[in-house]
């Protein structure tokens, strides 16, 4: 059974997509830019800003699906820009520390962004 997630807390999709979806055991995470969740502008003009708030939209929508940043399994990354991998680390690396990761570099992404993170995580009442 499929479940979606959604928070007041994180910002509301900008595209036919959830914030969202807990599968069995499991939550997936859309993609996260660097939006306020009530004003849903873009946050920050450095990768820092924009990767801290990336990262606590990301932290409210596993809150959001009974996850939270220890139960994370894999995050994929999106970077505008590669020169920033040590600036976005020193951010991501406060809220997850143990997860499989991919990050990449892209040509664009939505907003102007310079980063966008997603997430796959246990859920908590399934990961004992």
């Amino acid at each position: 059974m499929l479940e979606t997630v959604s928070t007041e807390n994180a910002p509301a999709a900008i595209g036919p997509y959830a914030q969202g979806v807990r599968a069995g055991d499991f939550l997936f995470t859309s993609g996260q830019i660097a939006l306020d969740p009530k004003s849903g502008e873009l946050i920050g003009t450095d990768i820092t800003a924009q990767t801290e708030q990336v990262m606590k939209n990301l932290c409210a929508i596993l809150a959001g699906g009974n996850s939270e940043p220890a139960l994370v399994i894999k995050t994929t990354c999106y970077l505008s820009d590669m020169a920033d991998f040590a600036a976005f680390n020193a951010v991501y690396s406060k809220y997850i520390t143990s997860a499989a990761r991919s990050c990449v570099a892209v040509k664009s992404l939505p907003r102007g962004a310079l980063v966008e993170v997603d997430a796959i995580a246990r859920i908590k009442e399934h990961s004992k």
